[in-house]
C-alpha cells in the first residue's frame, strides 16, 4: 500500500477548481443567481488634469435624487432611483430594471480637489470630472547640523 503525504488542504484546493469549473471568472458570481450587479456601473479614467467618473443610473428624476462624496481617493455616489409602473403589480410577470437606494464606493487614481468637482447628467448617465491634485515636487530639506 503506497503512502500518501498527508496534505490538510488538498480537499479546499479540489473544491476551489471545481467552483471555477461551474463559474467561470468571466461572468461575476452574482449575475449566476440572478442578482442585479453593482448597481450603478461606473467608469473611471484619467485625463492629464482630470480624474472621471461615469456612471450608469437611469430613472433620476431629480438632482436631490443623488448624492456625490469625494473624500482623499475615495468617490462615493449613492441615490434613490423611483420607478412608477403604468400596469398593476400583479400584472408584472417580470422587473429587472433597478429601483430604490444605491450606493457605490470606489478608489480613485489620483488624489483628486474636493472644492473643484463637477458634476452633470445626461440621458441617464451621471459624469463625474475631479480636477487632480498639484503633486508637490521634490523639496530639498536643509538639516541643521550642530
Amino acid at each position: 500500500m503506497p503512502l500518501i503525504p498527508y496534505e490538510p488542504f488538498r480537499q479546499l484546493d479540489n473544491l476551489r477548481r471545481e467552483w471555477e469549473r461551474f463559474f467561470p471568472a468571466d461572468i461575476p458570481l452574482r449575475q449566476w443567481f440572478g442578482l442585479s450587479s453593482d448597481v450603478p456601473g461606473i467608469d473611471v479614467y484619467e485625463t492629464e488634469h482630470d480624474v472621471v467618473a461615469v456612471c450608469d443610473v437611469p430613472g433620476l428624476q431629480k438632482k436631490d435624487d443623488v448624492q456625490i462624496e469625494v473624500e482623499g481617493r475615495m468617490l462615493t455616489v449613492s441615490g434613490t432611483i423611483h420607478r412608477t409602473y403604468e400596469t398593476e403589480r400583479d400584472r408584472l410577470h417580470r422587473q429587472e430594471r433597478f429601483a430604490g437606494r444605491f450606493q457605490r464606493t470606489v478608489t480613485l487614481p489620483a488624489n483628486v480637489d474636493p472644492e473643484g468637482v463637477r458634476a452633470s447628467y445626461k440621458n441617464g448617465v451621471l459624469e463625474i470630472r475631479m480636477p487632480k491634485l498639484k503633486a508637490e515636487g521634490r523639496r530639498r530639506i536643509d538639516i541643521e547640523f550642530h
